[in-house]
């Protein structure tokens, strides 16, 4: 007698599989797929008591907890649009992304009472609709209370929604990257939320467990995580990420797969090696990363230690892109890969002509399965679009085998003297330096080059920014790169400004360096 597996998506594996582990909390509480599928029916039943409609947002500035993954699983077979918050915007921030959302719900945890009370007062957001996890919020109603007045029974009304992100604001103010919901019931779609996992050969109602270490605001970590969920691994949730506390779980629950990114790796290799060498590694299989540009030498590091699991692909929230396992990337190390089977990549210059391969142009992409559009912006909507393609800034270039490198960001690219300088280049240098535990390079004015490459060092704890460290490290460079691109002066800083996805906010750095004056670029 043969024994059929249970469609993918959780409703479906969790009615098939009440026991099975769907949750590990980062307090390592256990929650099973029945105890999650409960209290996601309760807050679609409490959702819709409160008079939300198909297409409705739901706004969510939480950590990373169980309630997120209640709230996703809600969401996504009632019909609305989730928001993650970035839970480091302060007040005004919060306000826009919640007003502009046009979320009916807004669910906050007591961490970020202040912010989150402020950014509901500023747009005067209906106290109904407010909830707080995790204690009291001012004016907020207890979102278990909300949770535990409702059955656990199936909701009514079902049909698949999705979550609408906002873009970074790197290069300017946040927008929700929104796609057209399909009508389809969740069972019918649920299988479609884990096909990044299945790129990365990874199979369903097998032995994988997957670990989320970052942020479940970031586009990617809950894809990864929620694309997890829907083909039955269990997820084990880190909240606030050390390289110990890492290594520690995945030796527990013998992890296999996950979604990280450079800084990660950085700090991991940082840790002595009698302290790895007390965790066994050996379960993994698939260490993806992506979200920001990761040194060659850096991931040969991570390779040599983990084995030839470390796999990454280049995408954006909007859409991507490509992949590459590691090794295919050991063979053509810096590449980002080659284009995903339901994506188009191409190189195109400014003039919208397609580059040959070895030619350095900006980086536009196509998905077929279907576009995207910036909420309530049509103008960035089409400003980002060329023909069917659309790109997010991104420079680089194919080589003869079709294999993507990335230059750098268009917006961030230094012209010098005539020179164009990718800063991407110059950080993978830089942070190789024993004294250097993260980096920034970007152009600043110069009177007659037009731009000069400024560096940004965060030192390694124990170290100090001084004349001394700058000396040294710029003449460590003069061995490593060519003389145009060695940074002309180095500021030291406490901790750069990325978020804890990886990103960095360059323009913190470069922005007071332009004031009242404009870029070329």
């Amino acid at each position: 007698m043969t024994t059929t597996a249970p469609q993918l998506g959780f409703w479906p594996i969790a009615e098939a599989n009440p026991d099975h582990l769907a949750l590990v909390t980062p307090d390592e509480r256990l929650i099973t797929n029945a105890e999650m599928l409960a209290a996601c029916n309760q807050v679609v039943h409490g959702l819709q008591a409160l008079g939300l409609k198909h297409g409705d947002a739901v706004a969510m500035l939480l950590p990373n907890c169980a309630e997120v993954f209640e709230l996703y699983l809600a969401v996504l077979q009632a019909g609305y649009y989730l928001v993650p918050i970035n839970w480091h915007l302060v007040g005004p921030e919060i306000a826009y992304i919640v007003g502009d959302s046009e979320a009916k719900a807004f669910v906050a945890h007591a961490r970020f009472a202040d912010h989150a009370k402020a950014a509901a007062d500023e747009i005067g957001f209906p106290e109904a609709g407010r909830l707080s996890v995790g204690g009291a919020i001012d004016t907020f109603s207890s979102y278990e209370d909300f949770k535990a007045a409702q059955p656990t029974s199936t909701p009514p009304d079902r049909t698949i929604g999705a979550v609408m992100n906002y873009t970074s604001g790197t290069t300017g103010r946040p927008k929700g990257v929104r796609r057209a919901l399909t009508g389809q019931s969740p069972e019918e779609a649920g299988g479609s939320f884990s096909g990044m996992l299945f790129m990365f050969r990874l199979m369903p109602f097998d032995d994988n467990v997957h670990i989320c270490c970052s942020p479940l605001y970031h586009t990617a970590v809950l894809v990864f995580a929620g694309g997890a969920i829907h083909m039955g691994q269990t997820v084990v949730l880190m909240d606030k990420w050390t390289p110990e506390s890492m290594l520690h779980l995945i030796d527990t629950y013998r992890v296999t797969n996950t979604h990280m990114v450079p800084t990660q790796f950085v700090r991991l290799l940082g840790l002595p090696e009698d302290e790895r060498a007390k965790y066994d590694v050996s379960s993994l299989r698939h260490m993806v990363h992506a979200a920001a540009p990761c040194p060659p030498k850096i991931k040969q590091q991570m390779i040599d230690w983990w084995g030839p699991v470390i796999d990454e692909y280049y995408a954006a929230s909007e859409g991507g892109g490509t992949i590459v396992f590691a090794d295919e990337w050991v063979k053509k190390p810096g590449t980002v890969g080659q284009p995903w089977a339901i994506s188009e990549v191409v190189i195109l210059d400014d003039d919208g002509n397609e580059l040959p391969p070895g030619e350095v142009g900006t980086v536009y992409m196509h998905m077929t399965t279907g576009n995207f559009e910036y909420f309530k912006d049509k103008e960035k909507t089409d400003k980002s679009r060329f023909g069917k393609f659309f790109t997010v800034g991104d420079v680089g270039y194919f080589d003869e085998d079709g294999w993507l490198f990335l230059s750098d960001r268009k917006i961030d690219m230094i012209i010098s003297g005539g020179a164009n300088i990718y800063p991407a280049e110059i950080e993978s240098e830089l942070i190789l330096h024993p004294k250097v535990a993260d980096v920034a390079a970007f152009g600043i004015p110069h009177a007659d080059w037009g731009e000069e490459v400024k560096a940004v060092v965060e030192p390694i704890d124990g170290v100090e920014g001084s004349p001394e460290l700058e000396a040294e490290i710029l003449a460590w460079c003069t061995d490593r790169m060519a003389k145009f691109k060695i940074p002309k002066s180095i500021d030291f800083v406490a901790e750069l400004p990325r978020d804890p996805n990886g990103k960095l906010y360059k323009r913190k750095l470069r922005d007071p360096y332009w004031e009242g004056r404009e870029r070329a670029v």
